[in-house]
């Protein structure tokens, strides 16, 4: 293995003081120098949100002994604008980790997560980036058995390196024994959602989301397959959303303007 101690930035959605991003810092301080941006309170379900209507604040503070660490007012997208910009000044870091989330973020979710967003813009600021989200929504969620993989990809991240415009999105299944790796495509799934409509104190009503997550795709090769099989879900995500395929059909299309 190589002894180069590489520059890590660790970032996530779940908040600053979350379990699942202890246990991503530890990971990483065997790595390399950490340095953590990450919100104050939990910013589950942002996407790629970012803050424009309202000032940013940044904060040093100390969690964990040789980290530098700071908490942000703003999304994860946030922290690693804040980051890259303000924290590295511009010498970007050698890979970009945010986790690990609290909850699956396979299939349809990765559009909705902070988690995964935050490694979206990591990549989009030509960052090797990896999102990692284990399947326990508690908070004292046990992430012990996730470390050996997580340290495994990160350094064949390192090692290999990622095409350009292209990051990992990483699930661990719930349990304790897992089969090993798996690189696969995101299920066509999504959630079949209602709103609980309830009434406050003063009888105004108001509406919680709820839903059952739903899969009909019956393939293999998928997250979805891979994490009800008892694998690690590796997925290569990219942020151009061009439907490429599309265009010669849309060529072919008369616009009569």
């Amino acid at each position: 293995m190589s002894t180069k101690k590489y520059k890590i930035l660790v970032v996530n959605d779940d908040g600053i003081t979350a379990p699942g991003i202890k246990a991503l810092i530890e990971v990483m301080k065997e790595l390399g120098e950490v340095t953590v941006v990450a919100p104050d309170s939990p910013q589950s379900g942002m996407g790629h949100a970012i803050t424009i209507g309202k000032p940013l604040r940044m904060d040093k503070v100390s969690l964990y002994e040789g980290v530098e660490m700071y908490k942000c007012s703003g999304t994860p997208v946030d922290c690693v604008k804040l980051a890259v910009t303000k924290i590295f000044k511009g010498k970007k870091p050698d890979i970009c980790v945010s986790g690990i989330n609290h909850g699956l973020n396979n299939s349809i979710n990765v559009l909705y997560s902070g988690t995964m967003s935050a490694a979206v813009e990591g990549a989009i600021e030509s960052i090797p980036s990896i999102g990692f989200s284990l399947d326990d929504y508690t908070w004292d969620a046990n992430f012990e058995h996730c470390k050996k993989y997580i340290k495994e990809i990160c350094l064949q991240v390192l090692k290999n390196g990622l095409q350009p415009g292209v990051l990992l999105n990483v699930n661990f299944p719930a349990g304790q024994q897992l089969k090993g790796i798996k690189i696969c495509r995101q299920a066509n799934a999504k959630w079949a959602e209602d709103f609980d409509e309830r009434q406050d104190p003063y009888k105004r009503s108001y509406y919680w989301l709820t839903g059952v997550f739903q899969s009909h795709d019956h393939g293999e090769d998928s997250d979805v397959w891979a994490l009800n099989n008892g694998f690690v879900s590796v997925v290569p995500v990219q942020f151009d959303m061009t439907a490429h395929h599309a265009i010669s059909t849309l060529n072919t299309w008369d616009f009569n303007v």
